[in-house]
């Protein structure tokens, strides 16, 4: 038996004026996850705990079993786990978005234009690296012991030794898309203002540099400013095969999954090309889980566009991500899979709703699926929002991977 988990980032969503009151998903074109839905299991789950923000890392960490009132210290140690980054006591991990920052007289009056700039490429590396070697920002940086992990995209890594963090707060750039810097700064704490100070020095660097000017020149949006979040301290995950009995691997573009991965002990396959927007490496993708699920019984692929394109205010990029979710990864797969002619199971969902409306990230009950390939259990609904509400509902995520491997 073969058990695959495939997840849809982002890809929930609330009823959309615009398409006639349908949800994204309602108004993609998704005939094999319709068949899945129909031949299967349809239901809706809590993936992410009432008392914790909405996001990929409390959902995704849900998902694969993990209970997050014990584990789950933030985000960015996660994310920095990807990168081989182990912190140490007293050292605070901070997730470092390249944000396009809105021209304004002073940073608070600023608004989040958008939380990752549109970048591609190393843009973001080299924008990171020259900022920490500035010599207006590097006495900075030192004096508030921080040093960055740049990555070839928007998402970064900054550690941070001996931070007390106690009270902190921190607010996650794509949940402001176009509200003002001020009222969004760290708080709650000593610690900071500091950060806060960290931030507004890097705009005031960051927007006079030559590869910002060479944006606005081409039309581009510049990525003018740096944004600190999701903080957190060494993070430690328990053991996937010895709570499931199973190994595995997880496929996916974004440092978060791959974190959390490697945290639980499963493989990261690393997939040339695959970028977290629309234009990923599907086929990719699809090659690299059959071959996890040759040589172990598990694997999970997630796919970030979804969740990227509605950020990013681009609904038909959400819907067609939607669509070749279901053409390009699920079809292929569940295809391979039957040729294989081993049982297996799958199960599908979105990890937390990505809303249309603002872009921000939304905690209620997601709809899921779950197919056998030794049954058909004749359902009429296909894969949607409004057709779960009418299956089973459970009340976390950590019921989903039992649910799985139940058979």
């Amino acid at each position: 038996m073969k058990y695959l988990l495939i997840i849809g980032d982002g890809m929930a969503d609330h009823p959309v004026p615009v398409l006639g009151d349908k949800t994204p998903l309602e108004a993609a074109a998704i005939p094999i996850l319709d068949a899945l839905a129909r031949a299967g299991t349809l239901g809706k789950v809590r993936t992410v705990p009432q008392e914790l923000p909405p996001g990929s890392d409390t959902a995704i960490l849900s998902i694969l079993g993990c209970d997050t009132a014990r584990c789950y210290s933030g985000r960015a140690p996660l994310e920095a786990a990807a990168q081989g980054i182990f912190l140490q006591p007293g050292d605070a991990a901070y997730r470092c978005n390249n944000v396009s920052l809105s021209p304004a007289p002073s940073f608070g009056a600023c608004r989040i234009v958008s939380h990752s700039a549109g970048l591609s490429g190393d843009t973001g590396r080299r924008l990171l690296e020259d900022l920490f070697a500035h010599p207006e920002f590097a006495p900075l940086a030192r004096e508030a012991g921080l040093q960055a992990y740049p990555t070839d995209s928007f998402r970064h890594i900054v550690v941070q030794t001996g931070a007390d963090n106690t009270g902190l707060s921190t607010a996650p750039p794509h949940d402001h898309l176009g509200e003002a810097v001020a009222p969004l700064l760290p708080a709650g704490c000593p610690n900071a203002a500091l950060l806060a100070r960290v931030m507004e020095r890097a705009w005031e660097i960051l927007d006079r540099h030559p590869i910002n000017r060479a944006r606005r020149e081409s039309g581009a949006l510049p990525a003018n400013g740096i944004w600190l979040w999701a903080q957190g301290t060494a993070a430690a995950l328990p053991d996937f095969r010895e709570r499931f009995g199973r190994t595995g691997a997880v496929i996916s573009a974004v440092p978060l999954c791959h974190g959390i991965a490697a945290l639980l002990g499963l493989e990261t396959p690393m997939v040339e090309g695959a970028t977290g927007e629309l234009d990923t490496n599907y086929s990719g993708k699809v090659e690299a889980t059959l071959a996890a699920l040759t040589r172990h019984d598990f694997a999970a692929v997630h796919l970030e566009a979804p969740d990227e394109c509605t950020h990013n205010g681009d609904l038909p990029g959400k819907i067609e991500a939607i669509q070749r979710l279901d053409k390009w990864i699920v079809a292929p797969l569940i295809s391979a899979l039957r040729e294989r002619e081993e049982p297996f199971r799958v199960l599908v969902l979105s990890d937390h709703l990505t809303l249309t409306a603002d872009g921000s990230h939304n905690g209620e009950p997601v709809p899921f699926l779950l197919y056998d390939s030794r049954e058909d259990k004749g359902g009429s609904g296909g894969y949607s929002e409004r057709e779960a509400e009418h299956g089973p509902f459970l009340e976390a995520g950590t019921e989903l991977l039992p649910l799985l491997f139940a058979q």
